[in-house]
């Protein structure tokens, strides 16, 4: 095949054309480019633009608008969730929990808490990386003021029953945030009936523009802001609001569907995945059931991640979080599950989405077919020439 296939969706997504055009709308001369808190008319088209996307979201996860604030993106959303809601209840506690599979935005800020003196309990998990709701409960402490669970884990895919998980929370008066990043046009976010607090989401993982994200945040929790200098966004997020971003985020998850997008990726999923495992000792990582249905994990024992990264020239894809790309460390997500470092480091993540074709599926896993085999061949000492 002559185009680069990708398959690291879980990256990062391109940009849908249908949300370039509504972005453009709004850049340049004679477009609703003004800055949205001027009272001007300019102003009020682009405030009505802002408006618009800050429905369009909230109508994807099953809130209200205004329970929907714009940030940066999912990164500083974990970071406001975590920071702000523990500096804002303080007279409360300062016990959080949290597990050793999150994002690094989760656990890099629970970190900087334990610095200030917070006390953080890593929550356990099966083998399978999914966190039981009665271990949860039984974590939590008179002093715990929130607790923060990914929902779709970015490197293995697996789901967390996030209504389970935020009874119990809610039972006992904590906070609960969710990282959402993930999950858009995949699987549905219920927030009308899901006991959830906080929730960050990005564009960038759901075809629309970097650099912009929201933070749900239910009716009534407080949260300290992070920076200062204005009213914008209630005065939890100031700072001059980016009316294009802004735009082509809310066209974007206008568009994430999970009842139409769902079920065609987890289709993709299974039909690479079918061919995968035909290779001699390959295994899947996480639960084989509840996942996500765009993303695959998946050890080639005996073979450097790396090296088969290198040697599928065209495809894109991922040997771990993108986050962490220049860590030269094994993923802590895989080690977390009982994987050794030899084993984490023999082990590629495969994310699919809107654009993937059955062709490149099986184009993908012909190439990979062909390369482990000689791969293993090579690292056991076999000549080159004599694999084929």
């Amino acid at each position: 095949m002559a185009r680069e296939i990708y398959l690291d969706y879980a990256a990062t997504t391109p940009v849908d054309p249908r949300v370039v055009e509504v972005m453009a709308e709004c850049l340049g001369l004679d477009s609703d480019s003004a800055n949205p808190s001027s009272t001007h008319a300019p102003g009020r088209r682009a405030w009505a633009r802002v408006q618009t996307a800050r429905a369009q979201i909230a109508e994807r996860i099953g809130a209200s608008p205004d329970t929907v604030c714009f940030t940066s993106g999912a990164t500083e959303s974990d970071n406001m969730a975590l920071l702000g809601a523990m500096r804002a209840n303080e007279h409360r506690g300062r016990h959080m929990i949290t597990s050793a599979l999150e994002h690094k935005a989760i656990l890099d800020t629970a970190r900087a808490l334990e610095v200030q003196g917070v006390e953080v309990t890593y929550i356990d998990h099966d083998s399978d990386g999914v966190i039981d709701p009665d271990r949860l409960a039984e974590a939590l402490r008179d002093d715990t003021v929130l607790v923060s669970i990914m929902h779709v884990n970015n490197e293995t895919g697996v789901l967390q029953d996030i209504e389970a998980l935020g009874q119990r929370c809610r039972e006992r008066g904590v906070l609960f945030h969710v990282d959402a990043a993930q999950s858009t046009g995949k699987v549905p976010l219920m927030l009308k009936q899901w006991p959830v607090d906080l929730l960050s989401l990005t564009a960038h993982k759901t075809y629309g523009p970097m650099g912009i994200g929201a933070i749900y945040i239910r009716k009534g929790v407080s949260l300290h802001p992070l920076i200062h200098g204005g009213e914008q966004e209630r005065g939890v997020r100031p700072g001059t609001l980016a009316t294009h971003q802004i735009a082509g985020f809310g066209k974007a998850f206008e568009l994430a569907d999970p009842e139409r997008d769902g079920p065609a990726m987890a289709a993709m999923r299974d039909r690479l995945w079918a061919g995968l495992r035909a290779i001699e000792a390959v295994f899947l990582n996480g639960h084989p059931t509840q996942r996500s249905p765009h993303l695959l994990n998946v050890t080639f024992p005996g073979v450097e991640g790396d090296s088969l990264q290198l040697a599928l020239a065209g495809v894109a894809i991922s040997a771990g979080s993108a986050c962490n790309s220049d860590v030269p460390e094994p993923s802590h997500v895989l080690r977390g599950m009982g994987l050794s470092d030899a084993l984490a480091a023999s082990t590629l993540r495969f994310s699919l989405g809107r654009f993937t074709t059955e062709a490149q599926i099986d184009y993908v896993v012909g190439r990979i077919r062909e390369e482990v085999p000689r791969l293993r061949a090579l690292a056991s000492g076999a000549p080159a020439w004599t694999v084929s």
